[in-house]
């Protein structure tokens, strides 16, 4: 294949690195705001120097992911070799061909068995904070594998082998969830100085190894601005759905300005508790949120680090008498100058009240609320019901946490376009028939909910099962198109159990309810033209009918 004919290739092959150049980057930014700089930390420990580190990590993995299937017929081809120059441009930032791209390839084929898939993807299963991110990192590796394997036009069996090594790869790394075990026998906090040694192990691991011989230069990291309370805001609109959470906090910061207004203009400022309680079922946004809140907060100044620090009872409650209040004070250094986020919390008291340990728990930690009211925010998270219970089981919770936010579950439309938002941020596509089948089984699913729902867990998992059904459809298709590469079919599409596709008396919808974005007015709009350009019959504005509610025939 001439190097005419790859250019579209070389283009999807530069996107998809630098997509995944900022899977690492966004993950980076995630732990620097779980962990924040905690006691001891200083002097090794900055968000700068963790996205130095995680951008290491990218460069291993986009190498080890090149030669582990470029290798796999023991043949270099020109268009592979296309593909190298491409690479190390990204990698090293500096243009090879001839003999230098030779000797370069050749180093890091060498070195390349040596870096363990573990060291380079590991920490997105290793540490909570970037778990959410699995889904992505999974969707870039495999994709970036395919382009490599279709770039001379034919998949080898062993090159088909090859891509499904990897598969087993990442999920013999992504779905495990180690536990380290400290020395007093409990389960260590994967977010302290230890993890972050580790991860600057396996950062200075794969430096080591693909450092570029020929010419002794590295790309230069990128280092992060200061994030603007503008920037944040913006994150917080991008969510999808969560309309009267974003009221909430908008509301808040506004009162929060003029409170430092008068304060400048010698006028008495109110005192008020920032600590807060997020009442919502799973997947509804809470510890996303949380962590904006903190990002926000530090934006502002209000807190010195905006960190966020995610907790359960376990980090809280010890197994025996007289360690819960040490592990509680603990928890709460770590988080001061920033969030800490307790989830579950009402798992802290017991329905019959005989729980010594997580009394013991919720007295230490409302007596911290109050010595570091001004470097701490803490927030409560969990079902609604329980949380009720909580709060009325001690006053001092329900007058200091007197800031509850409700999260409601997603809407049949808001879960579509959680899905599309993954889509949009891994270059995957869809058919309209993917999009009412998965409005058809977002609809019924949420018509059969309980409180486990799982919101946008339930998405997540769709679209990641999604991206396998797709790879294995199309791993023995040659030549492998972009549009292969990208777009999901409708067999794709695997929902929980399935069940509304499978139940007879849930027909599949030929019409959806569409609401206009400019005058609100609610259509009807076939099922084909789900995604497609429709006119409002009421204010004649164009626009993309993304998603719809399906119309039950005879409902009410």
């Amino acid at each position: 294949m001439a190097e005419t004919d790859l250019t579209p290739l070389l283009q999807e092959f530069r996107t998809t690195l630098e997509a995944c150049r900022q899977v690492y980057a966004r993950a980076a930014r995630d732990w620097a705001h779980s962990q924040g700089s905690s006691a001891g930390q200083e002097a090794t420990f900055d968000a700068d120097h963790l996205r130095d580190l995680m951008d290491d990590l990218h460069r291993g993995v986009v190498i080890k992911i090149y030669v582990t299937v470029a290798e796999a017929d023991r043949y270099w081809s020109p268009a592979e070799r296309c593909l190298a120059e491409v690479l190390l441009e990204h990698v090293w930032g500096e243009r090879l061909n001839g003999p230098p791209l030779t000797e370069a390839v050749r180093h890091v084929f060498d070195e390349s068995s040596r870096i363990r898939w573990s060291s380079v993807v590991g920490p997105f299963a290793r540490y909570h904070a970037l778990r959410e991110r699995t889904a992505e990192l999974r969707t870039i590796v495999t994709r970036l594998a395919n382009l490599v394997a279709k770039a001379d036009g034919t998949i080898q069996p062993i090159e088909q082998a090859r891509l499904a090594s990897i598969e087993v790869e990442l999920d013999n790394i992504l779905e495990a969830v180690p536990l380290a075990v400290g020395s007093d026998g409990n389960v260590a906090d994967s977010t302290e100085l230890g993890g972050f040694r580790q991860l600057q192990t396996a950062a200075d691991e794969v430096r080591q190894r693909y450092q570029l011989e020929t010419s002794g230069k590295v790309e230069p990291s990128t280092k992060a601005p200061v994030e603007s309370l503008d920037d944040a805001l913006a994150e917080l609109d991008r969510l999808v759905g969560l309309a009267p959470i974003k009221h909430e906090i908008r509301t808040l910061v506004n009162f929060l300005k003029v409170q430092a207004k008068r304060q400048r203009a010698g006028l008495p400022s109110d005192r008020i508790s920032l600590h807060m309680v997020f009442c919502g079922n799973p997947g509804t946004g809470k510890t996303t949120v949380a962590r904006l809140v903190g990002r926000i907060l530090g934006a502002m100044g209000i807190l010195k680090k905006g960190h966020l620090v995610e907790t359960d009872r376990s980090g809280l409650v010890a197994s025996y008498a007289g360690q819960t209040a040490p592990r509680t004070h603990k928890k709460v250094d770590e988080a001061l100058d920033g969030v800490l986020f307790i989830d579950e919390a009402y798992s802290l008291v017991s329905e019959d009240r005989e729980d010594a340990f997580g009394a013991e728990a919720v007295q230490t930690l409302l007596k911290r609320t109050e010595d570091d009211r001004n470097r701490l925010v803490v927030i409560l998270a969990g079902y609604p019901a329980p949380m009720e219970r909580l709060l009325k089981s001690n006053p001092g919770l329900s007058s200091r946490f007197n800031r509850q936010l409700t999260f409601p579950d997603y809407t049949t439309v808001e879960l579509g376009r959680l899905f599309q938002q993954l889509c949009e941020q891994s270059r995957y596509t869809m058919t309209t028939a993917c999009r009412a089948k998965l409005a058809q089984g977002f609809y019924a699913l949420l018509a059969d909910r309980d409180e486990h729902f799982g919101n946008g867990r339930l998405v997540r998992n769709t679209f990641e099962s999604a991206t396998r059904r797709l790879a294995n459809r199309i791993v023995g298709i040659a030549p492998l198109t972009h549009e292969l590469l990208t777009q999901f079919e409708v067999d794709d599409i695997e929902l929980q159990d399935e069940q509304f596709s499978r139940d007879s008396s849930r027909p599949p919808a030929a019409r959806f309810s569409v609401a206009c974005p400019g005058c609100g007015h609610t259509s009807r709009v076939r099922a084909e033209h789900l995604g497609h350009r429709v006119v409002c019959r009421k204010c004649s504005l164009k626009f993309r009918a993304e998603w719809g509610e399906p119309i039950v025939e005879g409902a009410t």
